[in-house]
């Protein structure tokens, strides 16, 4: 079996109420190349590009899906934001919350960036494909059930993780959101369960500013079922794997899940203008490798890699190039022409040690020790 990649040339065509002269976004046309949206379809467009040009997608298995269904919205998401979203859809585009625009179609646009993940989480749990990269926009990982925010309309992952269990029954899941930002979204949608456990490495106080403290663990059901780990601005790549080591291996083997869900938000990259956390491709390669290890160990390889941020249209595809290499067990020929300057720029020793040792206290508190 092949890596699954999954992708669909419709999810490029999402924006958040842009014109095209003097006509709104929407059905037959395209969005302008050069709307100024940090959410642009030209990073996912490019990584797509590379994957196909490093001769790396000769190697995996194409795949596309139909929209997530009203019925497969509907366990996540309440009737009356759906059908809001929809009516503003049909017209002329809207908000759904904060920094979460849409123009006309977005709705349907939305629902097949849900199907993607929908398809890829239950072809790997089938054994279809041998493991997956979802290549979905707009992303899901700030969505609330009830609220769009930071560029989500739906929530991908879960939406995808509860079609599975309608499908299959009872399925214990871990999502890891290494995005730079905090899944706000998905721990909401899950913190006062057992049956998921939700794990976000982010930099701290970055987005949304209000959450994503070590400190909240869960509540209910949940309590322990949800993990934090905030580092500190420019903590660069070091802190990842450190992160991974201390914390997150850990937990992912205290809960044994069946299957792993990685949020796989691009933009802790060190050319990302949203934030500032110095990571470069070796860090992605590093970190896929990581979880996979863990897959290999914990719930027979099963892991699928869900898009989400990454706003850099130069880096991103380098770093989600590495991710879909790990997965596939396969270096292409492309050389990052900015890894050298990246890896060069990591932040001093003395950062190191004291991000690791914020880690390790926070596993202390965790795990004893």
């Amino acid at each position: 079996m092949r890596t699954g990649f999954y992708f669909d040339e419709r999810c490029m065509w999402h924006s958040a109420g842009e014109h095209v002269l003097f006509l709104p976004v929407g059905k037959f046309l395209q969005p302008p190349s050069s709307a100024g949206y940090a959410e642009s379809p030209e990073t996912k467009r490019r990584l797509r590009n590379l994957v196909e040009v490093s001769g790396l997608g000769e190697h995996l298995d194409w795949r596309s899906a139909p929209p997530a269904t009203r019925e497969d919205l509907l366990r996540i998401h309440p009737a009356h934001y759906l059908d809001r979203f929809k009516a503003l859809s049909d017209k002329r585009g809207g908000d759904m919350g904060e920094e979460a625009g849409f123009s006309q179609g977005g709705y349907e646009i939305a629902a097949l960036s849900a199907g993607l993940a929908k398809r890829g989480v239950s072809d790997v749990m089938a054994g279809r494909v041998r493991n997956a990269y979802v290549l979905s926009r707009p992303p899901g990982h700030h969505c609330l059930p009830d609220k769009g925010m930071g560029f989500c309309l739906l929530a991908n992952i879960p939406v995808a993780l509860e079609a599975l269990r309608a499908e299959r029954g009872p399925v214990r899941a871990a999502i890891l959101d290494w995005d730079v930002h905090h899944g706000n979204g998905t721990e909401a949608i899950y913190y006062d369960r057992a049956d998921t456990l939700t794990i976000s490495i982010h930099q701290e106080n970055c987005y949304p500013t209000d959450t994503g403290r070590a400190i909240d663990r869960g509540a209910g059901a949940g309590i322990g079922a949800n993990l934090n780990i905030p580092l500190l601005p420019g903590s660069g790549h070091q802190a990842y794997l450190d992160a991974m080591e201390l914390l997150v291996a850990p937990a992912l083997r205290a809960f044994r899940p069946e299957i792993i869900v990685v949020a796989s938000g691009l933009d802790p990259n060190a050319l990302d203008p949203l934030a500032r956390m110095q990571a470069h491709s070796e860090t992605f390669h590093a970190l896929m490798q990581d979880a996979m290890e863990l897959a290999g160990e914990l719930c027979g390889g099963r892991i699928v890699a869900v898009h989400e941020g990454g706003y850099s249209e130069a880096y991103v595809p380098f770093c989600g190039l590495a991710v879909i290499e790990a997965l596939a067990g396969r270096r292409s020929q492309v050389v990052d022409p900015f890894l050298d300057l990246l890896q060069d720029q990591q932040p001093a020793a003395d950062m190191i040690a004291f991000q690791r040792a914020r880690l390790e206290a926070q596993a202390r508190s965790l795990f004893g020790g």
